[in-house]
C-alpha cells in the first residue's frame, strides 16, 4: 500500500531536498572553519549540527539565488558567539587530562589512511605553523584562514566577518605580514627562501 501524501508531506519533502542541494555540500568547509573555532572535533560537530539545524529551520528566511555558503557561516558565526556567551557565564570546568595540542588532535582524530588529501597536503602545516597561525589575532586569523585555507572569495569573507571587502583585503594584507615575520626563520631553515 502506498502513503497517502498530503500537499504539506509534499511541500516538506520538496523543501527538504532542496535545502540538501544547496546547504549539504558547505557541509565540509563549514567543519573544517568549526574546527578551528572550537580547537575540538567534538565541539566542531556539535557547532555544524546547530548550525544546520538552524539554517534549516530558517530555510524560508534564505533569500534564494544569494550566497548560500556566507549565510551559513553567519549562522554558524553566531552560534559560537552565544555558546561561548553562556560559556563565560558558567564557571569554568576543566579536565586537565583532556587538555591536547590542537593540531595533533585533529590529527590523530580525523587522519582517514586512504584520504588522498590527506596523504598530499596533511604535512603541510608543521606545528611552527600552526603556532604562528594561532598567534595571529582573531580579525586577522579569521581571514587568512578562511582567503588561504578555505578558499573562500573576499566577497565570501567580507559577508561572514560583516564588514566591508577593503576591510577584509588590509586584514589579510596584516595578518599574511604578520605570518611572514613569524614564521621568516622557519622558511629560511626549510630552504624555502634563501639566507642572504
Amino acid at each position: 500500500m502506498l502513503p497517502i501524501l498530503t500537499k504539506s508531506s509534499v511541500g516538506a519533502t520538496a523543501l527538504h531536498r532542496d535545502f540538501e542541494k544547496q546547504a549539504v555540500p558547505h557541509m565540509g568547509i563549514l567543519y573544517n572553519y568549526a574546527l578551528r573555532m572550537t580547537g575540538n572535533a567534538d565541539d566542531a560537530e556539535d557547532l555544524l549540527q546547530d548550525t544546520f539545524m538552524k539554517a534549516f529551520r530558517f530555510w524560508d528566511k534564505f533569500e534564494q539565488g544569494t550566497n548560500m555558503r556566507a549565510w551559513l557561516f553567519r549562522i554558524m558565526k553566531n552560534t559560537y558567539i552565544n555558546l561561548y556567551r553562556k560559556e563565560v557565564k558558567e564557571p569554568d570546568k576543566v579536565d586537565y587530562e583532556d587538555i591536547q595540542n590542537f593540531y595533533n588532535t585533529i590529527r590523530a582524530d580525523s587522519t582517514d589512511p586512504n584520504d588522498l588529501q590527506q596523504k598530499l597536503f596533511g604535512q603541510l602545516l608543521d606545528d611552527e605553523i600552526s603556532i604562528a597561525l594561532e598567534s595571529l589575532p582573531e580579525d586577522f586569523r579569521t581571514v587568512v584562514i578562511l582567503c588561504d585555507i578555505e578558499g573562500l572569495t573576499y566577497e565570501e569573507i567580507a559577508e561572514f566577518v560583516q564588514c566591508p571587502v577593503g576591510t577584509v583585503r588590509s586584514r589579510l594584507h596584516r595578518g599574511r605580514k604578520l605570518l611572514h615575520g613569524a614564521l621568516f626563520e622557519y622558511a629560511q631553515q626549510r630552504g624555502f627562501i634563501d639566507r642572504d
